[in-house]
């Protein structure tokens, strides 16, 4: 293959991979939206729309192996490729986190538990993975190490918040326990999912910082 070919493949796969991190992150603030209104036709659009991540995720790992077998890239180039196969992997996983997030659309009771802000939360998580495939986009170093400092954030809003789900439980009249516990039990995953989506953007940080720089400190 002539060499402008292989450099036109190689940008055509960064283009890709933060393309599907759009669409990524666009489903999951969707997802939010349904959460938050309780909009069972957007929930049903984000849960529909996951195939087409899921395709562009097996076109992308296909073009990565090709890229590898065919072309044997080595140093910088090779980073480049087998990070952009673990970032869009990761991205896969957002999708599939959006999906969790619609599928409770529409059981969730924003009448309790109304001091946890599953918004805040979420639009948190979600610019971390936006901020993440930025810095993959423009091989950001110090945007990297800014996701992943970020994360100490989502975390302490994350366990704040389930702290405040399990007082309040603790709390609650006895005659409206199985609502409570059923409500709790659906905001407590909702946490523990975008926790996990802040997870991904910190995994999708480190693995550029290790595509540009070669330095391992993010991986986890």
């Amino acid at each position: 293959m002539p060499r402008d070919d292989y450099r036109e493949r190689l940008d055509t796969l960064r283009g890709e991979v933060v393309s599907t991190g759009e669409t990524v992150v666009g489903r999951l603030r969707d997802a939010l939206v349904a959460l938050e209104d309780k909009d069972d036709e957007l929930a049903r659009r984000v849960v529909e729309g996951d195939d087409e991540v899921n395709e562009r995720y097996l076109e992308i790992e296909q073009e990565c192996v090709d890229l590898i077998a065919l072309q044997q890239p080595v140093a910088g180039d090779l980073r480049f490729v087998v990070a952009s196969f673990k970032i869009v992997t990761d991205l896969e996983r957002v999708g599939d986190l959006a999906v969790n997030l619609s599928d409770r659309a529409t059981e969730a009771r924003r009448d309790r538990f109304a001091e946890v802000d599953v918004q805040e939360i979420g639009a948190f998580a979600a610019s971390m993975v936006e901020d993440a495939v930025e810095a993959y986009e423009n091989g950001d170093i110090e945007a990297c190490r800014g996701v992943a400092e970020s994360d100490d954030v989502l975390d302490t809003r994350c366990e704040g918040a389930t702290r405040r789900v399990i007082r309040e439980l603790a709390d609650a009249a006895h005659e409206d326990a199985d609502g409570s516990v059923s409500d709790a039990k659906n905001l407590l995953l909702t946490v523990r999912d975008l926790e996990r989506v802040g997870d991904h953007g910190v995994n999708i940080a480190a693995r550029t910082l290790y595509m540009v720089e070669h330095e391992d400190e993010l991986l986890r």
